[in-house]
């Protein structure tokens, strides 16, 4: 039985660039929206802030992590509600402060505001009864907190389709659960079970997501930056993930963590059933927003398993190193889980009978030394998927 409240709330301003003042007129819409700042933080007094910031970093122009001047204005209204704030992510060690590029050590150093690596924290172990796992390591800032605030980038995904409010806390666990996480799971379905499991020792008070310049493609970091002008906010996350996946072309409950998620009543995933504040979402959807090559309209429980398993095999999108862009850096090498990738002659190269398609490497790449590739039945599978789903969205907008 459902334990949610119903129609949760999700806030939606325009907002067209990271000027300041559009930046802070869109914030303050949304959370005014809300019920302003300080009711959303009710009497709490410690803050942690999870911003999505990948590594290795890249420019902020390719919209891969939250832009440092978003969060920068999310951190001024916070300061006004003098609370102790921590900002932070867990981010690999021995590369230098990688918050340095990224904007937000200024942002934090101008603002007086904590900023720290989880990794260099600590992580406490935490039960859960989840679906896959029965334990997280959860990093000391977060469990130390009053209340956490998830700051994610709206962005596609290869292997989970799409990355929001909920994947986003992902970070808040060490890399090496996460990359063990990686070869356990295989399945995109089991792996965003294992998601949603940690969204039940980490449940955020408030989600602001930066969709004003989003990604799409082969994200988290291999695609396009993609125009959206908005903000979205809302204290159900699974509610703002399902309110900005409709916003890019996706059917929400298509994704697997809305999905589970609210099929777990740990949030709101029937866009009927979630009021929507501010701008309406069929006056803000984005034309010609590309979807990962792996994002189909199939979808796990109306299929058998044995079905469904070879399908997803099909679809699943295959590394190829770009041998003129690659550096021998060995960072892909490093990442993998299953230890599928070596440095031979200059070049990495990828052994694809022990890959297990889950694209950490393609993720971590700043060469763009990667590309994706895909079986001819799965690229056969996509287009007849693209076919249904834009006629599916023309019979929606009729009715």
């Amino acid at each position: 039985m459902r334990t949610i409240e119903p129609k949760p709330r999700v806030a939606v301003a325009r907002c067209p660039d990271y000027e300041t003042d559009n930046l802070s007129r869109g914030i303050r819409s949304c959370l005014d929206l809300l019920g302003g700042m300080k009711s959303l933080l009710r009497s709490s007094r410690k803050v942690f802030v999870k911003v999505n910031l990948l590594s290795p970093l890249a420019s902020v122009e390719r919209a891969i992590f939250t832009h440092p001047a978003f969060v920068q204005e999310v951190l001024r209204l916070l300061k006004d509600c003098d609370v102790d704030i921590t900002v932070g992510d867990d981010l690999p060690s021995g590369q230098g402060d990688l918050f340095l590029p990224s904007g937000y050590r200024r942002v934090c150093t101008e603002l007086g505001i904590r900023l720290v690596n989880l990794k260099e924290t600590g992580f406490v172990e935490v039960p859960v009864r989840g679906k896959v796992l029965d334990k997280f390591y959860i990093a000391r800032p977060v469990l130390d907190a009053d209340v956490t605030i998830n700051l994610p980038k709206l962005k596609t995904h290869s292997f989970t389709l799409y990355t929001g409010a909920v994947k986003n806390m992902y970070g808040v666990i060490p890399h090496g659960q996460r990359v063990d996480c990686h070869r356990r799971f295989v399945r995109n379905d089991i792996f965003s079970e294992m998601l949603v499991d940690l969204l039940t020792c980490v449940r955020p008070r408030l989600t602001v997501m930066d969709a004003v310049i989003g990604h799409e493609g082969e994200g988290p970091s291999a695609g396009s930056p993609k125009n959206i002008g908005l903000v979205l906010a809302s204290s159900d996350g699974v509610a703002l993930d399902a309110a900005a996946t409709r916003i890019v072309g996706y059917e929400p409950l298509r994704i697997y963590t809305t999905y589970y998620a609210h099929e777990r009543g740990l949030g709101m995933g029937d866009i009927d059933l979630i009021e929507i504040a501010g701008d309406k979402l069929e006056d803000v959807e984005v034309k010609n927003f590309k979807h990962s090559a792996f994002a189909v309209s199939l979808f796990r429980r109306k299929l058998p398993s044995f079905l469904y398993a070879y399908i997803q095999g099909q679809l699943g999108l295959i590394p190829e190193v770009v041998s003129s862009r690659c550096t021998a850096c060995s960072e892909c090498v490093n990442i993998c889980p299953v230890r599928a990738i070596s440095v031979l002659q200059e070049a990495a190269w990828i052994d694809e009978k022990q890959c297990i398609h889950c694209l950490c490497c393609h993720e971590i790449c700043r060469f763009r030394a990667l590309r994706l590739k895909q079986f001819p039945l799965g690229k056969l599978l996509r287009t007849g998927s693209s076919i249904y789903g834009r006629a599916a969205s023309a019979v929606r907008k009729i009715l």
